[in-house]
């Protein structure tokens, strides 16, 4: 089902800081810069490598506001890693057959994510304690 780690999400305070951290420690390159009013993030993907799935990297998030979703992760638990994101051929798909297993899922379809992705998540109480995201790469040769 998996292809492989998309991306590490990293919750922050400041992303310009973060990205010259990532950038500068681990020589990562920013690759798509977004703000995405929906999730309430401006975001960073600074590339990792690339493998036989396809490409990995680092998705660093700043809130756009206390309430949002990655305001609220901030305020109870610090920076630091919001979740694990992992490539799916078919996210639809994939949703299914893990809903089929009795995960929850806190999509109930398909929406936008970063650099074009479709994606969805799963509940973390369902998956060990961990939100779950899974991406459908808007990349043919991820796919």
């Amino acid at each position: 089902m998996f292809l492989r780690i998309d991306h590490i999400g990293i919750a922050c305070n400041d992303l310009e800081e973060k990205i010259a951290l990532f950038s500068g420690l681990f020589d990562l390159t920013v690759v798509a810069r977004e703000v995405n009013e929906e999730q309430g993030v401006k975001e960073a993907m600074l590339h990792i490598a690339d493998g036989a799935g396809g490409a990995s990297y680092i998705q660093l998030l700043e809130p756009l506001s206390a309430d949002s979703p990655v305001g609220k992760f901030l305020a109870k638990r610090g920076e630091g890693v919001h979740h694990v994101a992992f490539g799916v051929p078919d996210v639809a798909g994939a949703m299914e057959q893990i809903g089929a297993k009795g995960v929850r899922l806190l999509d109930e379809r398909p929406r936008h994510g970063s650099m074009g992705s479709s994606i969805a998540f799963l509940h973390p109480k369902d998956v060990g304690g961990m939100l779950t995201e899974l991406v459908q790469s808007a990349r043919p040769e991820q796919m």
